[in-house]
């Protein structure tokens, strides 16, 4: 036996080994095929010289999956998990295990991406349309959409959705002053650059001022319910809108919104499943009135019909609509947070309206057994409440250090006030403890058979919810665990199937990576408990940021924004600020290439700049010159240039160093997208080659998946100059000393560290990949799309190509003279792909009739070989079609995908074989997913809108058959 030393079998466990999809014959075979020596050759060959880094990244050595696990345990044990009752919008609550099991922790869920592709996504769809349906059906609205990031931006975004929907004039827009904090921090954020003017006050005020809308809390954020019926009928008869910020869980209590006049009603379903996670990821939601549909932000599930006349369901209406409309956009949102709706949706179905109600009850109840304890002894509780407690004329800060010894945490207010929130999670012992922290003495049962409730009866609900039968059937664990497969079983994900989707990186989420999330040490703390109580988040944040700026070369990072549009709008106010600082307020103009992605100009309208396009060349690239003329023509009111790297085509451009420059000259700062940072990551930095700012999708580069189209995390990265100018925190004065959110910048979304319980993924990423790693994988990334690019050459053409032939991470293969010879076009490959297992590359972007593809690392050579004979095959096809051996309308792409019905079916109808359409590839005989729906009718959906739950009747007649 051959000997073999020690470091090279520990290089075998290292995690890397597991990361990168090919190994090292597969690399060498792959090198061959695209005509490099080497990686190091392949690197030198498609990147710059200009743009290298010159050393490898300063981050220690790569460790093992269990050594990081054991490190990451010791940084969540220094977290400390009090029982939290802050309330402020953060509950609570109980995931069931159920839920947590085959949800959070199943990759079928959290690898899938945005369900764009409708045939092979039925199963989150109809996770989120029951998302829908419970939304609309509790505020009591027509509509609701598939969720938002937070409640504070859901609240933004109802803030300008009644702008542009009402038909008032006024540019104001009133506040209650029962509004959450971090609300009113979000809203001012997004209503300066807008020129939208704030006005805060007591609800009473509402009525009196000439507004376009406004904002109500209900119930407050000291726990008071309100009728707001006459305050809604006096700003509709002043021509304004009213929209709502609500707890869902009250709602089983309390009279719906929208049966008392609201317009729009935002809210975040956080308590019904998902933990606190230190201030995320949650689902938001939106639902307003049918009337604002076409201009409601944010995703919509729609139902639609497929090509056998079947109801399926689509994206609707706006989705994406930023891509098509850029600058003129009404959101600049592209994330949203599917996997957190899916999960309270599903905590929804679990419960039906009855456990919803119950659960509600006994919470309310707790209350109102706390507060009749508290008034017993004489102390002042605020009146009218569901499940929060006002508590004021108190020694607030002797009452804090009591809680504090008791392992307790309540709101901090004021010197002679604070609050006290109860949830699901509460106990009678917790009464009996938050009394006597009062040095009261509570009888629960003595309090119980005496004490009302606290809801006004004016606001009681006789509305009924959630009727629908999913809601009334899984209330066993059982029948909830069978319709989780069942849904699952219908999409396609990254437990399946490589999704090759350009520009958005579906690479591997690592089991070790998820293990940390679900630990009560980071998801039971509550974003605003004390500072000391999340010692190990801070180490965790910090060293993540840290790493951050290391492999981008930037010098601060903020985590707060919770999505890659929230990181873009994040960056553009840095810019903005920093302008403002410098008394060059004036400079409001953003260059931007038309290449760019969509959420780009409409981020930048977002920030109240003017965009300005400019040309890309035949090869892909920004047209240099044209960037100089227009650089030139708006010298005096230059703010920045908006520009992606690797570009959105997928190739390194030469002239980026003088791009930047030119920009400079002019007075302007360069905001670099980082959507293709996994193209850059230990090969090259941003911050090194002249660029002031970037997002970066952690969701993306750093290994936090999709979840279905959520959760998001998109840090931005800035040059010293701009940290002042991140987004400002809440509550955190430690930040403002290092300089952070030291500037005018405020919140932009609605926790200090956004959705801070999944930055531990990225965290284990590095650290198990360390700075070789990072760097291999970076170059695998380009040997993995240039392998497809080279081996498809003979069949299809790759649309731009950079420097010796070689693209970047990503190619764009070009279907646009197969569409004009044989009428085939991008979605026919697209949909065809399903027969063979695959999700679609990225379908018409950044170029129509094309597709986009991009491997990732992760992907073996195998998996890779999969695809591109799929691709060979389908190719075929497209030749028979042009030969005439197949019919030019009757043929296997243009009715792909296939479904198992269609093709059992007793009467077959194509001139095309069965096994042709079901089995292109022999091997899909052993391995073989069948798409549950056909192609779906999109302009059907479009016409026909319904975005809630399908009747039951709509089923009957294939039940009957």
């Amino acid at each position: 036996m051959t000997r073999e030393s020690l470091r090279s079998l520990e290089h075998h466990d290292a995690f890397l080994e597991r990361h990168i999809g090919p190994n090292d014959a597969e690399i060498a075979h792959m090198l061959r095929v695209v005509g490099q020596p080497s990686l190091d050759a392949l690197t030198d060959a498609i990147v710059p010289a200009s743009i290298k880094s010159p050393g490898p990244l300063a981050l220690p050595a790569p460790v093992t999956e269990v050594e990081a696990i054991a490190k990451i345990r010791a940084i969540a044990d220094k977290n400390q998990v009090f029982r939290s009752f802050i309330g402020q919008g953060y509950y609570g609550t109980h995931t069931p295990n159920v839920i947590l099991r085959n949800i959070l922790e199943n990759p079928a869920w959290y690898t899938a991406y945005t369900p764009y592709q409708a045939e092979i996504s039925q199963g989150r769809m109809e996770a989120l349309i029951n998302f829908q349906t419970m939304c609309a059906d509790l505020t009591g609205m027509e509509i609701a959409n598939a969720s938002l990031l937070d409640e504070p931006t859901a609240a933004a975004e109802a803030m300008t959705l009644a702008k542009r929907s009402c038909k008032s004039k006024s540019n104001l827009f009133f506040v209650s002053s029962g509004v959450h904090p971090q609300t009113l921090e979000v809203l001012r954020t997004r209503a300066e650059p807008l020129g939208i003017e704030l006005v805060v006050g007591d609800d009473a005020d509402a009525g009196n001022h000439d507004v376009f809308g406004v904002l109500l809390q209900y119930p407050n954020t000291f726990g008071q319910l309100n009728d707001y019926q006459a305050l809604a009928d006096a700003v509709h008869a002043r021509g304004g809108l009213v929209a709502v910020a609500t707890d869902l869980l009250a709602l089983t209590l309390v009279k719906a919104p929208g049966e008392w006049g609201a317009d729009i009603v935002v809210g975040n379903t956080q308590r019904f499943g998902v933990p606190f996670g230190f201030g995320g990821p949650h689902a938001a939601f939106m639902a307003c009135k049918d009337a604002f549909k076409r201009s409601m932000p944010g995703r919509l599930i729609g139902v639609s019909i497929d090509a056998e006349g079947k109801p399926a369901y689509r994206l609707t209406l706006q989705t994406r609509e930023q891509h098509i409309r850029r600058e003129k956009a009404t959101s600049n949102i592209c994330t949203a947070q599917v996997l957190l709706a899916v999960m309270a949706s599903m905590y929804a179905v679990y419960h039906g309206p009855e456990g919803l109600t119950r659960i509600a009850r006994r919470t309310h109840r707790l209350a109102s057994l706390l507060a009749a304890a508290l008034r017993g002894a004489g102390i002042t509780v605020g009146p009218d409440f569901f499940d929060t407690l006002h508590v004021v004329g108190i020694d607030a800060a002797a009452i804090h250090a009591k809680a504090e010894a008791a392992r307790i945490n309540l709101r901090r207010i004021d010197a002679s006030s604070l609050a006290i929130s109860l949830d699901e999670t509460s106990t009678r012992d917790d009464v009996v403890a938050l009394a006597a922290l009062f040095g009261v003495k509570a009888d629960v049962d003595a309090l119980d058979a005496n004490t009302p409730d606290a809801l006004p009866a004016s606001l009681g609900r006789t509305s009924k919810f959630m009727q629908h039968p999913v809601f009334n059937t899984h209330h066993s664990e059982h029948e909830l665990l069978r319709y989780l497969r069942q849904l699952s079983d219908k999409d396609l994900a990254m437990d399946r199937t490589m999704i090759p989707l350009g520009s958005c990186t579906m690479k591997l989420n690592a089991t070790a990576e998820m293990i940390p999330v679900t630990w009560p040490e980071f998801g039971n703390i509550h974003p605003l408990a004390p500072a000391a109580q999340a010692e190990g988040y801070r180490q965790l944040i910090t060293e993540l940021e840290a790493m951050l700026v290391e492999c981008t070369g930037y010098d601060a990072v903020s985590l707060q924004p919770n999505s890659g549009a929230q990181g873009e709008y994040a960056g553009l106010l840095a810019i903005r600020g920093y302008h403002r600082s410098r008394g060059e307020a004036h400079r409001d103009i953003c260059l931007i290439p038309d290449s760019a992605h969509g959420t780009n100009p409409a981020s930048a309208q977002m920030c109240g700049m003017t965009v300005v396009v400019t040309k890309t060349d035949a090869n892909g690239n920004v047209d240099v010159e044209d960037l100089r003329r227009a650089a030139e023509k708006y010298s005096d009111r230059l703010a920045a240039l908006m520009v992606t790297y690797p570009s959105t085509h997928g190739v390194f451009e030469e002239d980026i160093v003088e791009i930047c420059e030119i920009i400079h000259k002019h007075g302007g700062q360069v905001y670099t997208d980082g959507a293709n940072m996994n193209a850059l990551v230990g090969v090259a930095k941003p911050g090194k080659w002249g660029s002031d700012v970037s997002h970066l999708n952690l969701h993306k580069t750093f290994c936090i998946p999709h979840g279905g189209g959520g959760p998001g995390v998109g840090p931005c990265a800035v040059k010293s100059h701009l940290a002042p100018f991140l987004p400002r925190p809440l509550n955190d004065a430690a930040l403002r000393t290092q300089g952070l959110g030291a500037g005018d910048v405020g919140m932009v979304s609605g926790a200090t560290f956004g959705s801070a319980s999944i930055l531990p993924i990225s965290w284990m990423y590095v650290v198990m990949m360390g700075a070789e790693g990072l760097r291999r994988a970076t170059q695998v990334a380009l040997l993995n799309a240039n392998y497809i690019a080279t081996r498809l050459a003979p069949h299809y053409k790759t649309l731009y190509t950079g420097r010796n032939g070689l693209v970047a991470h990503e190619c764009i293969l070009d279907l646009r003279p197969l569409k004009d010879a044989t009428g085939i076009g991008a979605e026919d490959v697209a949909k065809r792909l399903i027969d063979f297992g695959f999700h679609a590359p990225t379908l018409s972007f950044p170029v129509s009739g094309t597709l986009m593809v991009e491997p990732t690392e992760s992907e073996s050579q195998h998996e890779l070989d999969r695809f591109i004979n799929a691709m060979i095959q389908i190719r075929d096809e497209i030749r028979a079609v042009e030969e005439g051996k197949l019919d030019r309308e009757d043929n296997p792409l243009k009715n792909a995908p296939h479904t198992a019905t269609s093709v059992t079916a007793s009467e077959w109808t194509h001139a095309y074989p069965r096994e042709l359409a079901a089995f292109p590839l022999p091997s899909l005989k052993l391995v073989k997913y069948w798409p549950p729906v056909a192609r779906v009718d999109n302009v059907y959906g479009d016409k026909n809108i319904m975005c809630a739950c399908i009747p039951v009747d709509a089923y009957k007649d294939e039940a009957e058959a």
